[in-house]
């Protein structure tokens, strides 16, 4: 795939997450990792309007070649890639029931949201809970590489999910889905509810293993 095709795929499904109102005003960022570097959406910009050739390109040591400066949550896409090295997208939301979730108070910090559905289950998995760190703080971007290893999907304290994937549409695919388990779980409260079993989250896990 060309550089261009990279560029238009993310302009394109970044306007589709804004116009669903999955991300809104300037928040929200999105990365694909390249042979040498990266392609980030820049900072400040709003998703419902990215310019392709206005997209970050960044080489391997996360330096700006061309276009706009990149988002200032880069360093979130560069803890996911480092532990992550098949990973080819990165997505990064503020989507409002996702948000919501990790704003409670008694919730797993291991796994955030039970296994509702198979679909979760496949393309999410198990969701930790990063703690809380102020906006910029490389803190945050250590609590997120210690869990890159063993998890392709995060959820940041008051903050929202960061999600990586295969290809970018796997990697959006998969925060939609979090954030509609998100949803559910949230519809979910106060009733009895009935989650996939340890033995069926275990099958789903080996009939649909992640190779990223």
């Amino acid at each position: 795939m060309t550089e261009s095709k990279q560029r238009e795929d993310i302009a394109r499904l970044a306007k589709s997450l804004f116009d669903r109102g999955l991300t809104f005003g300037s928040s929200g960022n999105i990365s694909i990792r390249l042979e040498d570097g990266w392609l980030m959406t820049p900072t400040g910009s709003s998703m419902g309007a990215i310019d392709p050739a206005r997209i970050s390109r960044l080489d391997l040591a996360g330096n700006l070649l061309s276009g706009d400066k990149p988002t200032k949550e880069s360093f979130l896409h560069m803890a996911m890639y480092g532990r992550r090295p098949r990973a080819g997208a990165i997505v990064h939301l503020h989507s409002t029931h996702s948000v919501a979730v990790s704003c409670m108070h008694d919730i797993d910090h291991r796994d955030v949201l039970p296994p509702l559905t198979a679909y979760y289950v496949m393309r999410v998995g198990r969701l930790p809970l990063i703690p809380y760190f102020a906006p910029g703080d490389l803190d945050l971007a250590r609590a997120v590489e210690e869990m890159a290893s063993d998890h392709h999907a995060v959820l940041l304290a008051n903050h929202g999910p960061v999600v990586a994937g295969k290809s970018l549409e796997d990697a959006v695919y998969a925060t939609e889905e979090l954030e509609e388990t998100a949803k559910l779980f949230l519809a979910l409260r106060g009733m009895r509810t009935r989650p996939l079993t340890p033995e069926q989250v275990a099958d789903l896990e080996r009939r649909f293993p992640r190779d990223f």
